[in-house]
């Protein structure tokens, strides 16, 4: 009985790549019905999300659970440079509970500590739970290992600085603008330029209630197709003062060699002076903003530096916290080894008291062979005795293996009792518990 985790992450793969293998809710359904039905995995839980794609079984042992999950990661993503396996991380028995708890807590994330994560990995169990197969998908182990991973990240966000703080350029500009205007909620934002980060930080600030984004662009079908997505509107670059003239937060992020947004321009837009605060945040490299604009009463400016230092702050103050979060999930993964383990030796105190009982019973049947004087009353104070006598002599040897198994004997102690019970044949320990390494082919997860 093995657990495992097979996957890629951010760690493994470029974006490129990891976005080409991402599962949407409704995919990442039909991936699990696959596993069941053409590889009979009995447990699965299947994570997606911008960084990682990664499943969980439960048991792993088979060769053939692991290529069926591979088989669909090579379909989904389609012709790529390198093969399959080049993109892989695989983690086995404890390094799955270690690698679970750190992803949930958000150390194993592109940004340390983010909130998001804890979220997706709920909805992946819930996803498995919910599936209308039998056996339930998230079966006894993997139902326990998501449940204490959820619980994990929320002690990890409760009790260290892991999650405090705004650690990402967009959570960052968010931060700036509830301090400036409070609510964002009808805040008009433009954006000028069409880069990567100056979307998300849209986006961003859409979720906290931005609205009515206009973009700004040299190319009008650029800024057209990104106003698009943003659910904005586009203007061409010529019409800047015209846009800003309506805007309450500016982010711009052109590749221009020199600035776009002068102190002309502004004074064009407002002729009379602002009325109101006007929060501008200049990602550029080099800068897209005139740096005096910063001296316009009502401007609040804040260039990329200015961003990176609040965001370095932020990231040294969650990095502080990582040692405490380690002990946390050091402690949490005890527990789930000893739960672990408890159901390892089930099985074994079970045979052992069969194999006792059936003993019992041939001896006493013997005993009472020849004694057909004794009344049923005697009889039964033999039965009586007997039973007792097998309960004592089995008490110590069964507390001191469910007390050994507390104290992390683990897998050892199980199979030195197997050994003395004359099980050593039965298929009660697991050889996937401790088992860390890394399968041929594959990378290991370096957060591990």
């Amino acid at each position: 009985m093995t657990l495992a985790v097979v996957g890629i992450s951010h760690h493994t793969a470029p974006v490129e790549v990891r976005e080409r293998m991402a599962f949407a809710p409704s995919e990442a359904s039909q991936a699990l019905m696959t596993l069941r039905h053409e590889a009979g995995v009995e447990e699965a839980v299947l994570l997606s999300t911008c960084n990682r794609t990664e499943v969980y079984l439960f048991p792993a042992e088979r060769i053939e659970v692991v290529q069926a999950w591979e088989g669909l990661l090579e379909a989904k993503a389609g012709r790529l440079e390198r093969r399959i396996r080049d993109y892989l991380f695989e983690q086995r028995g404890d390094g799955v509970v270690r690698h679970l708890f750190q992803v949930s807590a958000g150390l194993d994330s592109l940004v340390t500590g983010e909130a998001e994560i804890q979220g997706q990995v709920r909805e992946a169990y819930e996803r498995a739970v919910g599936m209308p197969v039998d056996p339930p998908l998230a079966g006894p182990v993997l139902n326990r290992l998501f449940q204490m991973a959820l619980s994990v990240g929320g002690q990890v966000r409760s009790e260290t600085a892991i999650g405090q703080g705004a650690a990402s350029v967009a959570s960052v500009a968010v931060k700036l603008a509830r301090k400036i205007f409070g609510s964002l909620k009808g805040k008009r934002v433009i954006i000028v330029g069409a880069g990567q980060t100056g979307e998300l930080i849209v986006q961003a600030l859409h979720r906290e209630g931005a609205q009515g984004v206009t973009v700004v662009n040299r190319t009008y079908e650029r800024a057209a197709l990104l106003a698009r997505q943003v659910h904005g509107q586009a203007l061409e670059m010529e019409r800047l003062a015209e846009g800003l003239a309506g805007a309450d937060i500016v982010l711009s992020s052109t590749a221009a060699p020199h600035p776009v947004l002068t102190r002309e321009i502004f004074r064009r837009s407002f002729p009379s002076g602002l009325r109101r605060p006007l929060l501008v945040i200049d990602i550029a490299i080099p800068r897209d903003v005139d740096p005096a604009l910063g001296d316009e009463t009502g401007v609040f400016l804040y260039n990329v530096d200015d961003l990176r230092k609040i965001v370095d702050e932020q990231v040294r103050l969650r990095e502080g916290a990582i040692p405490q979060a380690d002990r946390i999930i050091r402690a949490q993964h005890e527990e789930f080894r000893t739960w672990y383990a408890s159901q390892q030796v089930v099985p074994v105190i079970r045979a052992m008291r069969d194999r006792a009982e059936e003993f019992r019973h041939l001896e006493l049947d013997r005993m009472l062979r020849g004694m057909d004087h004794l009344s049923d009353r005697d009889r039964e104070r033999m039965e009586e005795f007997s039973r007792r006598l097998m309960n004592k002599l089995l008490h110590d040897p069964t507390s001191r293996l469910r007390k050994g198994i507390r104290q992390g004997g683990g897998p050892k102690l199980v199979e030195a009792a197997r050994f003395l019970y004359g099980m050593e044949g039965s298929e009660t320990s697991d050889p996937g518990v401790g088992d860390t390494r890394p399968s041929d082919g594959r990378t290991n997860d370096t957060a591990d």
